[in-house]
């Protein structure tokens, strides 16, 4: 019995008040949502558990990376209070084009479709603030951003997608994996992100053992400033002393790449420009996503097989 389906003929027999009318318009949303992401192939998530550990340069790169392929990508924003997303793809103060079959997200880099809060912030000085009872409550600010995300989802025209990359915030708030899990039942699983310190290797396990508790597959891990390359002979060398793919064995998570500090990679987030194709930094992206495909192809094999 669909559930979503028995509400909706309850409430279409009310008066409609108030609180009759939120759930009839969150009902026909999540219809909207289920239809809408159901034209996307894929749906990963990126997270990491800590902050400062590179995890949206990851994304936009991986984005990156898939578009070189050939394939159609898009990259969800999820972090509504420090959207970063934009800048680095050079959809920065970009607004949406809003049309009668919906809201259709500015191109970036590559043709990649970008859905983000920056497309409603134009100031970097001015911060993204939720009025009236939610500057009170946290609990109405979690409702908030989860209403935003699920319009995010809904509401934007992707259009023929291939790949969907959600970033989500720092440290990965609890309450978004959980939400993000509700949204997209059929999440082809997250990539999480770390730094091979032993500080971070220690918070992502925490987010493994979480991720999988909700639910989420975890297809691998990418070890970001796995060393520094030397901005004259181009040579690696370490930069931290831990060792991530050694810490995260015991839990099964496969290593899918490592990706060296380059301080060009750090003016291209900050450009809004990519790397060239041949660099050091996007040959390892490359490498990465193949992998990524390569469980992604499998998994659908596998569950076909089911």
């Amino acid at each position: 019995m669909d559930g979503g389906k028995d509400l909706k003929s309850i409430i279409e027999k009310l008066e409609y008040p108030d609180e009759a009318r939120v759930i009839k318009q969150v009902v026909e949303q999540q219809g909207r949502l289920r239809a809408n992401i159901g034209e996307i192939r894929h749906k990963i998530t990126i997270l990491s558990g800590k902050g400062g550990v590179g995890k949206s340069t990851v994304t936009v790169n991986m984005a990156l990376a898939f578009a070189r392929l050939g394939y159609r990508v898009g990259v969800l924003d999820a972090d509504l209070n420090g959207p970063s997303i934009p800048k680095m793809m050079g959809t920065d103060g970009l607004p949406f084009a809003i049309t009668p079959e919906g809201a259709i997200p500015p191109s970036g880099l590559l043709g990649i479709k970008i859905v983000s809060m920056g497309s409603f912030v134009t100031r970097e000085d001015r911060a993204v603030r939720w009025k009236g009872p939610v500057e009170l409550s946290p609990v109405w600010l979690g409702a908030m951003e989860m209403s935003v995300l699920r319009e995010f989802l809904s509401d934007v025209v992707w259009g023929d997608i291939d790949y969907l990359f959600i970033d989500l915030p720092p440290g990965a708030a609890a309450d978004k994996p959980p939400v993000i899990a509700g949204f997209i039942p059929d999440l082809d699983g997250a990539v999480i992100v770390t730094i091979p310190s032993e500080v971070s290797i220690g918070i992502v396990k925490r987010s493994v053992v979480f991720a999988r508790d909700l639910g989420i597959p975890i297809l691998g891990l990418i070890e970001n400033m796995s060393g520094i390359v030397c901005p004259e002979c181009g040579a690696e060398a370490d930069l931290f002393t831990g060792d991530s793919e050694a810490a995260l064995a015991g839990l099964g998570v496969p290593l899918l790449g490592r990706i060296p500090f380059d301080r060009r990679l750090s003016r291209s987030c900050d450009s809004g420009e990519p790397l060239e194709e041949n660099h050091i930094v996007s040959r390892k992206f490359s490498e990465i996503s193949q992998r990524i495909i390569e469980l992604c192809d499998y998994k659908k094999i596998t569950a076909e097989m089911l």
